[in-house]
């Protein structure tokens, strides 16, 4: 699933080619999506222009003179740039075409990415309100993380990764965050101390900033806007290495099922 390093990759791409360019049109080849397209939605955008490129933890938010366009990826979704007369592909679900004579096109096999409208501040949409504090933003600090710990018996990597105490920190950037830490994700949050979250904190924010820098993280489907695969694969220290050595003391990587998810870590050097 593409996580925040991913989106915001996809919105640095995106964002010198729509700012400031005119709608010339929304033409949906399958609105059958998590939540089906509006089917007013082409004529609501058409001729308006794009003020601004946004993202809200894994919604890209494209600012329009009227309003704003939510979208997600999903598990499978990428947004690429191309000529707007390129042939449509498998999987290709819709372009927002641009005065440009280019369109963003939006592939997604599983089709459990999303195209949402609002005329009203997103940050207010009810996918968005209640969403935390984003972990590269300066409201994520160890004061906030040690006070959202406390008293919390859930183990700490599924407690990073709900969004409704951070946002964007998913499966693959937990278990990398963690390791960067010495923390072993099983440990009950309310067990760590103040010097261990200091250190999550500027792990989360060192993997996800490194993540971001090296344009995201190719697993499987996901790509850039540009079609380029995402590269911070090649510096994994745990994610999907169960069984090699660690990268830092040569003891094997263990894997394990964690709150419905696989979990990466080095026996050695987490505690």
């Amino acid at each position: 699933m593409p996580e925040l390093p991913e989106v915001e990759t996809t919105r640095r791409g995106i964002e010198p080619h729509v700012v400031g360019r005119r709608i010339r049109a929304l033409t949906v080849s399958e609105p059958r999506l998590r939540w089906p397209i509006d089917a007013r939605l082409p004529a609501r955008i058409a001729g308006q222009r794009v003020v601004r490129a946004g993202r809200r933890a894994k919604y890209l938010l494209l600012e329009l003179e009227t309003g704003t366009l939510l979208l997600h990826l999903g598990m499978s979704g990428s947004l690429r740039v191309l000529p707007a007369e390129t042939p449509r592909a498998r999987h290709d679900h819709f372009d927002v075409v641009l005065d440009s004579g280019t369109a963003l096109r939006f592939n997604d096999p599983r089709r459990f990415g999303s195209l949402l409208y609002t005329e009203a501040d997103p940050a207010h949409h009810p996918l968005l309100a209640p969403l935390a504090p984003e972990p590269l933003d300066a409201g994520f600090d160890a004061d906030y993380l040690w006070r959202a710990t406390r008293r919390r018996r859930v183990a700490i990597k599924q407690l990073i990764m709900n969004a409704r105490l951070v946002v964007g920190v998913g499966n693959i950037y937990a278990s990398e965050a963690l390791f960067r830490a010495r923390i072993r994700p099983g440990r009950e949050a309310r067990r760590l101390t103040r010097n261990d979250i200091a250190r999550l904190v500027r792990a989360i924010r060192g993997v996800l900033a490194g993540a971001v820098k090296a344009g995201g993280t190719t697993l499987r489907d996901y790509v850039g806007a540009d079609g380029s695969p995402g590269y911070f694969r090649q510096k994994l220290y745990v994610y999907e290495r169960a069984g090699l050595p660690c990268r830092r003391c040569r003891t094997p990587i263990r894997r394990r099922m964690q709150g419905q998810r696989a979990t990466y870590w080095c026996p050695q050097c987490q505690r």
